[in-house]
């Protein structure tokens, strides 16, 4: 398996420094000396700490919305459609605790504000995709939303969002996927 380069060593060890330091600020040296490179040769690569963070964020916003459109594909059901893209963020949130809590804002504390927008940005996102589709639900005559489809959307975001804080809460220990099943089949009760 080929080495990462020096740009994905920096932005893996801060997602693992991010798991690791729970509620401590990640500094430029301390990130340097967990990717093995000189705080110089961190600049060479990133122009700035925010420049690192905002990075991370750009591979999750990637790594989820690039397979949403699978799920649509997959897909033309409402409620599997809205638990697929649910699911993305949990699972790649499970496999990525560093990175979910820099999502969460726990980690921006003292930051850049315009990192707090992009992380305010990917969810904004993720709530527009959900109000599509029940939109487009309600287009098709299919199930729709018992509610108005942007309360709805915003309601399945809320509940996603709860389920990464208290997989933040537990210090990573318990799964955002644990018990999901049940805990969708509320949410359908709730909104469909």
């Amino acid at each position: 398996m080929p080495r990462p380069s020096r740009k994905q060593a920096i932005l893996e060890s801060l997602a693992h420094e991010l798991a690791a330091q729970s509620g401590n600020r990640i500094t430029t040296a301390s990130l340097a000396a967990s990717a093995g490179v000189s705080e110089a040769a961190l600049y060479r690569h990133f122009a700035s700490k925010a420049k690192i963070f905002e990075a991370l964020i750009e591979f999750a916003e990637e790594s989820v919305f690039s397979r949403i459109n699978k799920v649509l594909a997959d897909s033309q059901e409402t409620v599997a459609r809205c638990y697929g893209i649910c699911y993305l963020l949990l699972a790649f949130a499970d496999r990525n605790p560093g990175i979910t809590r820099l999502l969460l804002g726990d980690a921006l504390t003292g930051e850049n504000e315009r990192l707090h927008k992009r992380v305010e940005q990917f969810f904004n996102r993720l709530e527009t995709q959900l109000r599509q589709v029940l939109r487009e639900a309600a287009m098709r005559n299919e199930r729709e939303a018992s509610v108005d489809p942007e309360v709805a959307a915003r309601f399945i975001v809320d509940w996603s969002e709860g389920r990464l804080h208290h997989y933040r809460r537990s210090i990573f220990t318990t799964s955002p996927m644990d018990g999901l099943e049940q805990s969708w089949a509320l949410v359908v009760k709730a909104v469909f």
